[in-house]
């Protein structure tokens, strides 16, 4: 899930003021990473989030269901949100950009990476066993978001059909969360190929000189 959470941190890092920017992302980040260790240390209660709380139609959803389903939908209307202000940006000039507070930005970042720590936590359960090898695998994890977002951010700021592409990549991760939180499988792989061709396309068409790079604030 880290291109996911680099995503997500690079178009929320962009309502900040430039020189906040940083700092959001460092303990956003920081504090994220407090939070995953902690679910390591509380594996017992982790696992009772796969217990089923009750059942709707035949399907039964645990608690880690609910995480991935409020996560998913959060993503699409933030996403949704998002898109629709730079449309209203782009016809009205003069209608101003929205703007966060810092702390909002940091419990924003918190929040999404709090459904993406629940599933990945998980997920790393069943494949280690042993809690040093978890704790170094969510620790370099951090560390790999934390050495790409500065760059993911300056080039998607740069170009704004990235910045839309960025944000059509949320829907989907949306969307396959909700999908997960219903009980409907979604292969990654199927995802990221999308998301990799659509910006291996996008690519070309900004080397080939046909999306013009926004201007430096």
């Amino acid at each position: 899930m880290g291109i996911d959470n680099i995503v997500f941190i690079s178009i929320l890092s962009d309502k900040l003021p430039p020189e906040q920017r940083v700092k959001a992302r460092f303990v956003g980040l920081g504090l994220a990473l407090v939070m995953r260790v902690l679910f390591l240390f509380s594996l017992t209660w982790l696992m009772k989030l796969e217990q089923p709380l009750f059942t709707i139609a035949g399907n039964a959803f645990s608690g880690r269901d609910l995480v991935l389903i409020g996560g998913g939908l959060f993503l699409m209307g933030k996403a949704t949100f998002e898109i629709h202000h730079k449309l209203e940006v782009a016809s009205k000039p003069t209608l101003k950009r929205v703007s966060l507070s810092f702390w909002l930005a940091v419990v924003q970042i918190m929040l999404i990476d709090l459904v993406f720590a629940v599933d990945s936590v998980i997920t790393a359960v069943g494949m280690a066993r042993q809690l040093w090898v978890m704790v170094t695998a969510v620790v370099l994890a951090i560390f790999f978001m934390l050495a790409f977002v500065g760059a993911v951010s300056r080039l998607i700021d740069m170009h704004p059909s990235l910045k839309v592409l960025a944000l059509a990549f949320l829907l989907l991760i949306g969307f396959n969360l909700l999908g997960e939180g219903f009980g409907y499988h979604i292969p990654k792989g199927y995802t990221y190929f999308a998301m990799a061709f659509s910006l291996g396309v996008e690519v070309l068409n900004i080397r080939l000189g046909t999306r013009q790079p926004a201007s430096h604030r």
